[in-house]
């Protein structure tokens, strides 16, 4: 079974190379005849990180794999996710809404918590009607690192399927300090009275 797993996150990888390709194909094709693909080039760029959640699943559930934790200044992640999704969201009439009053650097897999982030505003511009709003805050001796949107929240609720999800419960289950892992809580009672998705690391 491990083997087949093997050659399965193989061929993820090969795919997700394919697609790093297909990107740069399109953005040459935009200069040469002045066009804007950049919407084409976004999908590519989400099935890129759905096929890399899919890998990082298959890294964080093979016995003994553990996260690479390094210290991140957490408005500058932050930052980095808002400069990604803003345009997108612009397109599709959604603000995104910014509030990080955490100045401090936090330990935490910097890359996986980046792209459950990214994936969690991608999920809720799914529903949105005009707002998502994405925050981190520290509540005992937790960082909160929250999505929220003004959609119809999550039907059913908990969600029954999402590989994303998964791995985000993972990945905070993993983050470990003093004896207390992390977690992952999903609600529809956030502020902007829709769906409320929050990783809390200790």
């Amino acid at each position: 079974m491990q083997t087949l797993l093997d050659i399965l996150a193989s061929g993820v990888h090969d795919t997700k190379n394919q697609l790093f390709l297909a990107e740069s194909l399109l953005s040459a094709a935009e200069s040469a005849h002045g066009i804007d693909l950049g919407e084409a080039r976004y999908a590519i760029e989400a099935a890129s990180a759905r096929l890399n959640r899919t890998l990082a699943a298959y890294r964080l559930l093979r016995e003994g794999t553990g996260l690479a934790i390094v210290p991140t200044v957490v408005g500058d992640l932050i930052d980095e996710i808002a400069l990604e999704q803003k345009a997108h969201l612009g397109k599709l009439g959604i603000s995104l809404e910014i509030d990080c009053p955490v100045v401090d650097e936090w330990a935490l897999d910097r890359d996986l918590v980046a792209d459950m982030l990214n994936n969690a505003v991608q999920n809720a511009a799914r529903f949105a009607k005009q707002r998502i709003r994405l925050a981190a805050r520290v509540d005992d001796d937790t960082l909160q690192l929250s999505v929220d949107d003004d959609g119809p929240g999550f039907n059913p609720l908990p969600p029954t399927t999402g590989v994303g999800l998964q791995l985000a419960a993972r990945l905070a289950e993993l983050h470990v300090r003093r004896n207390r892992h992390g977690s992952l809580s999903l609600s529809n009672d956030g502020p902007l009275g829709g769906a409320h998705f929050m990783l809390h690391l200790p």
